[in-house]
């Protein structure tokens, strides 16, 4: 049997906008609008040191601009391309509209392995990048806003706020140029966990409909569900160790660069993840199975399959061989489209990445909203809060006659901080994101399963934008 060839990324991303855009009535022209970047900058800047000079190329494309400012991370990875940036910045849009976060659609890469580099040379190369965007206002708090993606972090997105302050001193909302920052330096308690916290949140939902669970073979809620997350980084790290810290399913399998361990009783996620940063992997991992193809643990046997690493890690060269009925699609694009066709097929629900891992781009927002603000969450109404509650239990006491317990006066005198209200709205656009996505998959026949749904509902958002500014 001859072997079918797939898709790449950019292509795979493009074929589920069609296939979406297919069951909509758009004027003529303006699908094709939408599906393409508007523009794409590429950059080639060198960096001298260890005596010699060494030349970088990198990319910040802008997909929509039917909002701005745009949004999206930059990545470092020795795998980036303009295609990848392209892929990643329309997802970006198409995310943003699910979840209604009011950005475009913008992701930067650099062709880079920051294994490579040390702090002090990472550091120059990043405010040399960022000199090379800021100057094209491809980094700018009301035109083009990054944050970390794979490869970078709270310290990459305080050298380039730092950067961007130098070059426009003037600016009062300088700090909003891009988020994910560290909270000393006007970043947002909760956003290093966003994306993971936010695959949880969704998760959580999906469990609130019995309907949904049965027809991905599933029974009950998370509690004892068996899970296998590929990458245990910044995003698979925060989803599992809440899934097991705050409703106890099973981690049962975890993948990283180096391969795979496996154990049937479950792994507490915290040990794993101390035992990664000390060793470098999971190799040699006490009370477990090694496998030494990391890729070939998602072929387990699990309730449900987290792939929270890179693209195309799901394709019909190991779709016919998963064992699992739910996945959901922490990273950007794990699964290829004739691989999503496939496991569609064969009843396996997909959670999909537009939807699913929006956790982080949501805290952005709520980041930028608190520098251009400027002011802290909570800053105003916390002890009004508390003031509230003493009022509730006073009037209570006195009509009772009887003091409450300790426990519910602390629980009614507890004013929310800004990490307390950056869950509970993160928690509220989880859940109404899959409510809005269910909602068209469940009563349009056209729609044939949650990714296109979710892609329907971003179609219709953004076409709306444009046909309401006249474009």
């Amino acid at each position: 049997m001859a072997k079918i060839a797939e898709h790449g990324f950019k292509e795979s991303v493009d074929l589920m906008f069609d296939q979406a855009a297919a069951t909509l009535d758009l004027p003529p022209g303006l699908g094709d609008q939408i599906k393409a970047n508007n523009n794409v900058y590429q950059v080639r800047f060198f960096v001298k040191f260890r005596d010699n000079y060494r030349i970088f190329t990198g990319w910040r494309a802008v997909h929509s601009e039917h909002r701005l400012p745009v949004k999206g991370g930059i990545r470092y990875a020795p795998s980036v391309d303009q295609q990848d940036v392209e892929a990643l910045a329309a997802l970006m849009s198409y995310k943003c509209a699910i979840v209604d976060v009011p950005f475009g659609g913008s992701k930067g890469g650099l062709n880079i392995d920051p294994r490579d580099y040390n702090e002090f040379e990472l550091e120059r190369i990043t405010r040399r990048f960022a000199q090379e965007l800021i100057k094209k206002e491809y980094i700018s708090p009301s035109v083009n806003v990054p944050a970390p993606d794979m490869g970078t972090g709270t310290r990459e997105m305080a050298w380039i706020a730092d950067t961007y302050r130098m070059l426009h001193p003037h600016d009062i909302n300088a700090i909003a140029c891009v988020t994910g920052k560290p909270v000393s330096q006007g970043g947002i308690d909760g956003r290093v966990e966003a994306t993971g916290r936010g695959v949880f949140y969704a998760l959580q939902e999906f469990f609130r409909h019995p309907e949904d669970v049965r027809d991905a073979g599933l029974e009950g809620g998370l509690e004892g569900k068996r899970f296998i997350v590929q990458g245990l980084g910044n995003v698979g790290f925060h989803a599992v160790k809440f899934l097991q810290e705050l409703e106890g399913a099973r981690i049962t399998g975890i993948a990283e660069r180096d391969g795979a361990i496996l154990s049937e009783k479950g792994f507490d996620v915290e040990s794993v993840a101390a035992y990664i940063r000390e060793h470098g992997g999971v190799r040699d991992y006490p009370d477990a199975v090694y496998i030494e193809d990391g890729r070939a643990a998602l072929e387990e046997e699990c309730d449900i399959l987290i792939p929270a690493a890179l693209e195309g890690q799901i394709t019909l060269e190991n779709a016919p061989r998963l064992k699992t009925k739910l996945i959901a699609e922490a990273a950007n694009g794990p699964v290829t489209f004739e691989a999503n066709e496939y496991l569609r097929d064969q009843g396996v629900i997909i959670l999909p990445d537009a939807f699913l891992n929006a956790g982080g781009v949501t805290v952005s927002y709520f980041e930028w909203i608190k520098n251009l603000s400027h002011i802290r969450f909570g800053r105003l109404d916390r002890r009004h809060e508390e003031i509230r509650g003493q009022n509730v239990i006073e009037a209570l006491e006195s009509i009772t006659g009887k003091r409450l317990p300790d426990e519910f006066r602390r629980k009614l005198t507890y004013g929310s901080n800004e990490l307390d209200l950056v869950r509970s709205g993160l928690d509220d656009t989880m859940r109404t994101g899959y409510q809005n996505i269910r909602e068209i998959y469940r009563t349009r026949d056209d729609v044939v399963d949650l990714r296109t749904a979710a892609f329907v509902m971003a179609i219709e958002k953004i076409s709306s934008a444009y046909l309401e500014m006249g474009l």
